[in-house]
């Protein structure tokens, strides 16, 4: 426990208020990330009913590891060992590394599977939505690493990071619950927007903190926030231009 005395400097005492927000706002983010895909990984997975590529394992593997790493980062920083916390911050590069690697591989291999299925061009288009979803997770992963001498923006893009992972975890009890029954092929793009939006939703919960503790909402949320949103909710138009199935149709056919 932090013992906060007179001679605490004022940004140590703020700190001290806010920091464990974050710490359970990684708490939500892991429980979202397992029971989300309890209903279509881990449960299947247990059962021995579970038919899935080593690249998926890997993939799974990977952002759940994700999700408890960054749940211990924040604890550590919550809990004021900023020096165990930045000692292990390189095995977060390379996790994220690794998770941007076998993102690509995951949304190229099920391209390869809707092929297989006679659903090309369902699964270019889908492609779209896992490939934009990464490359957002790495590009304000490392505007993250970028600002970590800037820590109320590190920790702010950090959590972001991980809530924009969250819409694939969400849409599993969408498609559990709510797909029509049949052939499960690669679902249309506009049915990935309301999951989104739900996933989003720890996002206001960010902002409403900002808006308590600050007085506003740090520009993390406001420019970092928009752009989330506007990446999936233009992925609908784009996945349907000639440009975007000349891309990934180009991508499909050097994976084959």
């Amino acid at each position: 426990m932090t013992i906060l005395t007179d001679t605490t400097p004022p940004r140590a005492i703020a700190y001290s208020q806010t920091g464990y927000f974050y710490f359970y706002m990684a708490l939500a983010c892991t429980a979202v990330a397992f029971l989300g895909f309890a209903p279509t990984y881990w449960l299947p997975m247990m059962s021995r009913s579970l038919s899935a590529s080593p690249v998926v394992h890997v993939h799974g593997l990977l952002f759940f590891a994700w999700s408890l790493y960054f749940a211990f980062q924040t604890w550590f920083a919550a809990s004021g060992n900023v020096t165990r916390h930045r000692a292990i911050g390189m095995i977060g590069v390379s996790l994220a590394t690794a998770m941007t690697i076998f993102g690509f591989l995951v949304a190229v291999n099920a391209m390869k599977r809707s092929a297989a299925a006679g659903l090309t061009s369902e699964g270019i288009a889908f492609a779209i939505v896992p490939l934009s979803g990464i490359l957002f997770f790495a590009v304000v992963f490392a505007l993250g690493i970028a600002n970590i001498r800037r820590g109320e923006t590190h920790k702010r893009l950090m959590l972001l990071a991980g809530i924009s992972l969250l819409d694939a975890a969400v849409a599993r009890w969408f498609l559990t619950f709510l797909a029509p029954p049949g052939p499960l092929g690669p679902p249309p793009v506009p049915v990935t927007i309301p999951p989104a939006f739900v996933a989003y939703l720890l996002l206001v919960v960010a902002i409403v903190h900002d808006w308590r503790t600050r007085g506003r909402p740090h520009p993390v949320y406001i420019y970092g926030g928009a752009a989330l949103i506007a990446v999936k909710l233009l992925n609908w138009p784009i996945s349907m231009t000639p440009m975007w199935h000349s891309f990934a149709g180009g991508i499909l056919a050097m994976a084959q």
